[in-house]
């Protein structure tokens, strides 16, 4: 491959997952079309609180309710995920149409409805990217291993020189990644869950606290579209 057409190598993809349903588990991809509205079928549904209406964040999120990221959506035509309709299984095995009301209320009794958005619903841009070194290096300052759905990244790349928080010095520049170019934009500002474990729903809190105190609470990147595109994984990083 020709650095002087591709850039710099940074770095490959080895993790690859859209969310279909906003806070709820991510599909495990091999390949992703990537448009201007990021990953195709990406958070385009999510939950809204009926008792929320006046709230500048009215979602039904993974801090609402911990166990949340244990309901796995999926699309029924896979293939189009923008055109298909989605259907959720719930930790106790039952299958829903992510629309039907029977969902709404076990999810939560005092009142959620489900509703789509064409260009996602996204908290504050469309893509967002972290590197294995990043999340080893938290869990050894927390003496936990930490799992990857923790940090509900579009991407997780491998990068090339091993260095943790290797994204950070990428915010400002431009990615090529498969068909796709992207621009990283900002460090991404996290909150309460990645507090959660994806597996058992259980809390610690020190993670958080430790993000806040080394990190100015930021972990990981977000970014938009240039150039929409297909990725893939095994897809180098490249900086132009």
């Amino acid at each position: 491959m020709n650095h002087s057409q591709h850039g710099r190598p940074v770095g490959r993809v080895v993790g690859l997952w859209r969310y279909p349903v906003k806070s709820m588990a991510g599909e495990v991809l091999d390949a992703a079309e990537v448009s201007w509205h990021g990953l195709a079928g990406d958070r385009r549904w999510a939950f809204v609180r009926n008792d929320a209406a006046q709230s500048g964040f009215p979602w039904l999120t993974i801090r609402e309710r911990n166990d949340m990221n244990r309901y796995c959506p999926s699309f029924v035509d896979a293939d189009r995920p923008d055109r298909s309709r989605v259907k959720v299984r719930t930790p106790s095995g039952s299958d829903f149409d992510v629309a039907d009301p029977a969902l709404a209320a076990e999810l939560c009794p005092d009142g959620v409805r489900a509703i789509k958005q064409d260009r996602g619903i996204f908290d504050t841009f469309p893509l967002s990217l972290i590197s294995t070194r990043t999340i080893a290096a938290l869990g050894a300052s927390v003496g936990q291993d930490l799992d990857v759905r923790r940090f509900r990244p579009n991407l997780l790349i491998e990068t090339t020189d091993g260095a943790a928080f290797a994204e950070d010095a990428w915010v400002g520049c431009i990615l090529r990644i498969g068909g796709l170019r992207m621009r990283v934009d900002k460090r991404d500002g996290r909150c309460a869950v990645i507090t959660i474990d994806p597996e058992t729903a259980q809390r610690n809190t020190t993670i958080l606290r430790t993000v806040a105190r080394d990190r100015q609470g930021c972990l990981g990147v977000y970014a938009t579209t240039v150039e929409p595109g297909r990725v893939a994984l095994d897809d180098y990083v490249w900086i132009e």
